[in-house]
């Protein structure tokens, strides 16, 4: 009984291993059809809907079939060749808080507000508005970009655009400079300019 029970599973086995190259190769279709956070967890991971691993050539189609899609919200690609050096990064970035803090401090002697408070320190710029909210303004090296937490529309990660000279929110196109520039000066009610 216990050999038929093997010869069993062994013919179980070599069956599946039979069949394991073509759901490996079915594998970028299955995955047009399932939802996109799910083919976009199995892009990342490499790792099909069975748990198998996906062949490079799986992968690339099914990334061609997403990036044909173009209906999928979300930032644009970063090409890799523009990113800044870290030094120049370093430099932008220390400029753009630096020249923040200063407007800031002055905006805030001019307008005599209950609550304002701005701080600098370990490369963190804050400026609080009493109950109005409070912002960050933080440098993050790794990934060369500037992000801002906002108590009006939440955190956002900003990139140098080198034809802008500034710093853009790609998801939405945004200025920092700007942005803080409208959103502090609707809070309190009193124009300020950053730039």
């Amino acid at each position: 009984m216990a050999s038929r029970k093997l010869f069993v599973g062994l013919t179980a086995a070599r069956r599946l291993r039979s069949r394991v190259p073509v759901l490996v190769s079915l594998s970028p279709l299955l995955e047009i059809s399932t939802s996109t956070s799910h083919a976009a967890a199995a892009q990342d991971s490499g790792v099909g809907p069975w748990g198998m691993f996906l062949s490079s050539r799986a992968l690339s189609s099914t990334r061609q079939v997403e990036q044909s899609a173009g209906d999928a919200p979300g930032p644009s690609a970063v090409g890799y060749r523009s990113i800044l050096p870290e030094d120049e990064y370093h430099k932008l970035a220390d400029e753009t808080i630096q020249g923040l803090l200063e407007k800031l401090e002055e905006y805030g002697d001019s307008l005599q507000m209950d609550g304002f408070d701005i701080d600098y320190g370990n490369q963190v710029l804050t400026l609080r508005l009493g109950e109005l909210g409070t912002y960050v303004v933080n440098k993050q090296a790794p990934n060369r970009q500037i992000w801002l937490s906002s108590p009006v529309s939440g955190p956002s990660r900003f990139d140098w655009d080198a034809s802008t000279k500034g710093w853009i929110y790609r998801r939405t196109g945004a200025n920092l400079v700007q942005l803080l520039e409208k959103e502090i000066g609707e809070l309190c009610g009193n124009s300020v300019e950053l730039s």
